[in-house]
């Protein structure tokens, strides 16, 4: 382990942190002055921009020979994007999800993860496997703009008043414009700096690269959205935090998987061990999130903690199953029969009782009706 590559870490991490900031900040000014919803402009813009690492080190693995790599990147990274940084997230500030989220974008998320899985079950992600995952995400981002202009709530959000400025609306997009291509360059710089000195500190230790990918690599890649979805919530975007999220997972498949499988005719090859465990674990994350945001749409500071305890387990599941150490079974023992069982008996618990709430509510307040319409003087 060399001591450049621990500073590779710590100037990528700073680079992120500024690349955040003034991309929430541009983006922000960008919806408002052009008229868009800030959960579409995370949904699409943010999203695309903060997946741009993963795509640059995808292209990059597959190009080196490295598929392994370059699929561990993208199912990793969709992994920890739900239950790591949107938990995360959560735990700072509970995360109040709009109704399209839940009813549009959450399941193309689960739709796109569900074709990916079905796509490799051969083993590979071919040439027309890239280009069927791509066109699904081009008709996510057109409908999230059709859906914006028609969704009531997501127009309210456009009445929200502009924060004064002494700048002409014209320059102010052109700021904005330029703070977003700012942030972007140093994202993608930063997140470069840091891949790579984690990545060889990993290496040093004789992880592979499918490890490698699913945890360093994945978890380096998704520094810009944990950066950008924290400072959206602190600076109370949190449309941008929580459509960030589920737009960069279909991005990363749509997109940084599809893109290199359309212009590599040879195709992706998938490892077995990703088809049994690591697609399915990010189908399961994604399908999770679905009834947790349905429960009063919005995402509870306990259940984003739920998320992270499961993001480290199965962090810590990888590392015993690489190193093959004495506890590894144990662990999975602990976590099959009894951890997941659990989480799994809550959300279902959890989801029954809102349901019976809010049918409650809707009940309660239906006008009172005469128990004999027929009754009337007599």
């Amino acid at each position: 382990m060399d001591i450049l590559d621990v500073g590779r870490v710590v100037l990528g991490l700073v680079l992120l942190i500024a690349g955040g900031e003034a991309l929430v900040r541009g983006a922000s000014t960008l919806a408002t002055r052009l008229g868009i919803a800030p959960l579409v402009v995370g949904l699409v813009i943010v999203s695309a921009s903060t997946s741009a690492p993963e795509l640059a080190v995808t292209v990059g693995a597959v190009a080196a020979g490295d598929p392994d790599l370059a699929v561990g990147n993208v199912v990793g990274s969709n992994i920890v994007n739900i239950l790591f940084i949107l938990g995360l997230a959560a735990l700072i500030l509970p995360l109040i999800v709009k109704r399209q989220l839940v009813r549009f974008d959450i399941p193309v998320m689960v739709g796109i993860t569900v074709l990916l899985l079905v796509l490799a079950l051969d083993g590979e992600i071919t040439q027309l496997d890239g280009v069927i995952l791509f066109a699904a995400a081009g008709v996510h981002v057109v409908l999230s703009f059709w859906f914006s202009k028609r969704d009531p709530e997501l127009a309210a959000d456009l009445d929200i008043p502009a924060t004064p400025s002494k700048l002409s609306p014209a320059m102010q997009v052109l700021v904005a414009v330029a703070l977003v291509l700012f942030g972007i360059g140093l994202l993608v710089l930063g997140a470069g700096f840091l891949v790579e000195g984690a990545s060889n500190v990993a290496a040093s230790f004789g992880v592979s690269s499918l490890v490698i990918g699913l945890t360093v690599v994945a978890v380096g890649t998704s520094l810009p959205e944990l950066v950008t979805s924290i400072i959206a919530v602190r600076r109370g975007e949190r449309d941008i935090a929580v459509g960030n999220i589920v737009g960069s997972n279909i991005f990363n498949i749509g997109v940084v998987l599809g893109v290199p499988a359309i212009f590599f005719p040879a195709g992706i090859p998938v490892a077995a061990s990703a088809i049994a465990l690591d697609l399915p674990l990010a189908l399961a994350a994604a399908v999770a999130l679905l009834p947790i945001a349905f429960t009063g749409f919005a995402i509870a500071r306990w259940e984003g903690g739920m998320f992270v305890v499961l993001y480290v387990a199965y962090t810590v599941y990888l590392i015993l199953n690489a190193v093959q150490h004495d506890a590894l079974s144990g662990f999975t023992t602990v976590m099959v029969f009894f951890v997941l069982p659990l989480v799994a008996v809550t959300l279902i618990a959890v989801t029954a009782y809102e349901v019976g709430y809010l049918k409650g509510r809707k009940k309660a307040k239906e006008p009172a009706t005469s128990a004999d319409p027929s009754s009337g003087s007599k």
